[in-house]
């Protein structure tokens, strides 16, 4: 069985990133295809190698029916191969994996908010500096955008 493979990408890998990837995978889980996607996520930067994810954005989730866990670690040169799919969530993510992606690489790299339908394009705004009323946000803007991601992989790859 082909597997589609997903990596979700911000500055940190404590914030943004593992929480795409949380509901990303129960959104998978729920509908029962968990067997036919891989999903990870990492940061750009080196700050929080094997740190769990940021406090409030797990405790935001939870509150919001979606429990992860997620050890930080930052993106690789083989992740350009191993993953179908490589989602920043801001433009500055998004200039650094553009720079760092291989010539010959595999991946297919879009923004996390070209799936979102309230504001195609726009950035995930980062909630670290913030307070509850950011991790909302954020959980909010991807629970739009990681279903309209799912959706249109489901169409893409043909699967059930």
């Amino acid at each position: 069985m082909t597997q589609v493979k997903v990596l979700f990408v911000c500055l940190g890998n404590i914030c943004r990133s593992p929480l795409a990837e949380g509901i990303f995978r129960f959104k998978v889980r729920e509908r029962g295809l968990s067997g036919q996607f891989k999903i990870d996520s990492c940061g750009t930067s080196d700050f929080h190698i094997g740190e769990t994810p940021d406090s409030r954005s797990m405790a935001n989730a939870k509150k919001n029916g979606v429990d992860y866990m997620h050890r930080g670690r930052q993106l690789k040169k083989s992740d350009f191969y191993d993953f179908d799919y490589i989602l920043p969530m801001d433009e500055l993510n998004m200039k650094d994996v553009e720079r760092l992606m291989p010539e010959d690489a595999t991946a297919e790299v879009m923004k996390m908010r070209d799936f979102d339908s309230a504001e195609v394009g726009s950035d995930v705004p980062d909630p670290y500096y913030g307070g509850e009323n950011g991790f909302q946000l954020v959980f909010d803007i991807l629970e739009r955008s990681t279903e309209s991601l799912l959706d249109e992989l489901l169409e893409k790859h043909k699967l059930n």
